[in-house]
């Protein structure tokens, strides 16, 4: 999943670069393996209980520390595994960049940074499971469903985690939301002059021949909410969805790992639709791809729909760095961290009781007028994905 201003849309930064107190590592994974077992995790709400929790949250408004910077590294250090989106190693205007900064200065811990993608860095901290290299991982789900479910989160109970809405933070304390962010699509307004499809039906018109696209589900976050999404518009009729993604097919340009890949190529005109996420689309359709405009297709009921598609993050079972990585969950969830979501990433505080006031707050919030949020249980995805991802591959044709 690929949301930043102005950097370059890869899924993996292949050196290692030191930028402040930033350590900025590649990962070698790209992709999820559909393997990975789907169930959700069974860890005891007792576990969940005994984590240790941190302080309380403080109040909002309340002054931040003025007290002088400390060295980077003072602190010791800290690694994360994340999702791509919010780091850009050409641009220091993000959120992680500035985060990151921050929380040095506060704490004198030294950030080591690998991202992948959504999948990638499951899999990644999967394969470090006998010697846990990263101590917080950040990812959408439901993937970060996968990396309990497969026993590599440990639980803990950040400050604030009781502002964030309930319905994503994970009973069992392994993960909770960190940034909000919606699912979308996007078409090309000088093709499209009269609007973009009304409904998921309208997809299958002949006209989108060759000039649609979507990222492939059980490979890329956005993509695996596309299947998610149609599951839904048609009314949780799975057989209906399958049929619909054969149909699609004959539209459909072919599998990408990429969802921001596919954004450029609408604003040439090579697509005329496709996926994607109201944070990327929105500040990319504003400073690099203006023939793009969101829009959200109606499923059988008529009303146009999308659903809550958060970066998440859970403390690393084993991790090396644990206290260290509570902290840092701790920051990303602060009021400075929450409140810059929007001014800084164009994004949705995870936090319910911090009110943006800045204008890309407004924007963000006018572009879902009238657009219904649907909920979403994501244990119960996790549950079914390996079968929905197989059922998608048998209806597409692709391999397995």
């Amino acid at each position: 999943m690929s949301h930043v201003l102005s950097r370059p849309r890869t899924r993996r930064v292949g050196a290692l670069i030191a930028v402040g107190g930033l350590t900025l590592t590649g990962l070698t994974a790209c992709a999820s393996s559909k393997s990975s077992s789907g169930a959700a995790a069974g860890s005891t709400a007792t576990s969940a209980a005994a984590a240790a929790a941190s302080s309380s949250c403080p109040a909002l408004g309340a002054p931040a520390s003025t007290a002088p910077a400390k060295a980077d590294g003072s602190g010791g250090q800290v690694t994360i595994y994340s999702a791509d989106g919010l780091y850009d190693a050409k641009d220091d205007k993000n959120w992680y960049n500035q985060e990151f900064k921050k929380f040095t200065a506060l704490t004198g811990i030294h950030v080591n940074y690998s991202e992948d993608g959504s999948g990638g860095v499951e899999t990644k901290v999967d394969s470090e499971k006998s010697n846990p290299k990263a101590d917080v991982i950040v990812t959408l789900p439901p993937f970060i469903q996968k990396a309990e479910a497969s026993g590599l989160l440990q639980a803990y109970s950040p400050a604030c985690v009781d502002k964030v809405d309930p319905s994503l933070v994970d009973k069992n304390g392994e993960w909770e939301a960190v940034m909000g962010n919606y699912l979308s699509f996007i078409y090309n307004t000088k093709a499209l002059p009269d609007g973009p499809p009304k409904t998921w039906n309208d997809l299958l018109d002949p006209k989108f021949s060759k000039k649609l696209q979507y990222s492939t589900p059980g490979v890329a976050g956005d993509g695996t909410a596309v299947m998610i999404a149609a599951i839904h518009a048609f009314g949780d009729n799975r057989d209906s969805a399958w049929s619909f993604f054969k149909q699609l097919q004959s539209n459909n340009v072919g599998p990408s790992k990429s969802t921001g890949a596919l954004e450029s190529k609408v604003n040439t005109g090579d697509l005329l639709v496709a996926n994607g996420d109201v944070q990327m689309n929105y500040v990319d359709s504003t400073t690099q791809y203006p023939n793009n405009k969101i829009f959200f297709p109606a499923g059988n009921d008529g009303k146009p729909s999308t659903f809550s598609l958060p970066y998440m993050a859970g403390l690393v079972k084993g991790a090396p760095h644990a206290d260290n990585g509570k902290k840092l969950i701790d920051f990303l969830l602060s009021e400075g961290a929450q409140l810059d979501a929007s001014k800084v990433a164009y994004g949705f505080p995870a936090r319910t009781d911090v009110k943006p006031t800045d204008s890309n707050y407004a924007a963000l919030n006018a572009l879902l007028q009238g657009v219904t949020v649907f909920p979403v249980d994501w244990n119960e995805v996790a549950q079914n994905y390996n079968s929905d991802v197989k059922a998608w591959d048998t209806a597409t044709g692709t391999p397995s």
